[in-house]
């Protein structure tokens, strides 16, 4: 192992043994100012596959979007997949799970929904099981949309929790996160009996870091900002993670 000029951890010189578990936005992809205007590099989606062929398919997308999307953005179905941060679920053997919504969760979702249209710059996202209001377009709006979602998450409190991440505040399943899926993950296979690497961005990615470490496996948080963290190694930016995906996979 050695260090890449672009990561203060040491990264692997190549993926024997390796079981990877990747945040999309902000990791895989830069981040865009909605969820939709995300952009995917042509050559990413054969990156992975190409990589998830080499580890027998020990590699899994672990986020906050639904998989529905995920398949959109990368037309890999055929890759494991955590989403909802772990509220959704895709197997490497193409077994899926997922949570169902209640009628309470359903007003929930409704009313942020109509709120949220009368908020310019407030992004509402559905997500099925889970809903996301971003104010990156609007960030003077940051305690409405906190309040506003603190307002709706009482009623749905048995079964969701509010989960706050870069400038998005969520209403998403309770007692599920990433490191439940990574170790979910880590106990079949093709991932059992892997180093697992961790490679997130965001505050929401700090379980599947902890998990990782547990495992004594290698976590690693992309961007520079100063934040505390639990992982133990950094990259500065997703091109740094794609550009060592790409080495690792060829």
């Amino acid at each position: 192992m050695h260090g890449h000029g672009r990561s203060s951890c040491p990264l692997p010189e190549n993926a024997s043994g390796l079981a990877l578990f990747l945040d999309i936005d902000g990791t895989l992809l830069d981040i865009a100012q909605t969820p939709e205007a995300v952009v995917v590099p042509p050559d990413l989606p054969t990156v992975l596959k190409r990589l998830a062929d080499r580890l027998d398919g020990a590699l899994a997308l672990i986020t906050g979007r639904s998989i529905g999307t995920v398949d959109d953005l990368f037309g890999l179905p055929a890759t494991a997949v955590s989403g909802l941060h772990g509220a959704e679920w895709r197997g490497a053997d193409g077994r899926t799970a997922t949570i169902a919504t209640t009628e309470a969760f359903e007003l929930a979702r409704s009313y942020m929904r109509q709120q949220t249209a009368d908020m310019p710059g407030v992004i509402f996202e559905d997500k099925g099981a889970a809903i996301a209001a971003h104010y990156r377009l609007a960030p003077e709006r940051e305690t409405q949309v906190r309040e506003l979602m603190a307002a709706i998450a009482g009623p749905v409190a048995d079964g969701w929790e509010l989960q706050e991440g870069k400038q998005v505040v969520e209403l998403r399943p309770r007692g599920r996160d990433k490191g439940d899926a990574l170790a979910s993950f880590m106990r079949e296979a093709p991932f059992r009996g892997r180093r697992p690497v961790a490679i997130g961005d965001d505050v929401t990615d700090e379980t599947m870091f902890a998990a990782a470490n547990r495992l004594e496996g290698l976590s690693v948080r992309v961007g520079i900002d100063g934040r505390q963290s639990l992982a133990r190694g950094r990259m500065r930016a997703p091109s740094d993670v794609r550009g060592w995906l790409a080495r690792i996979s060829a």
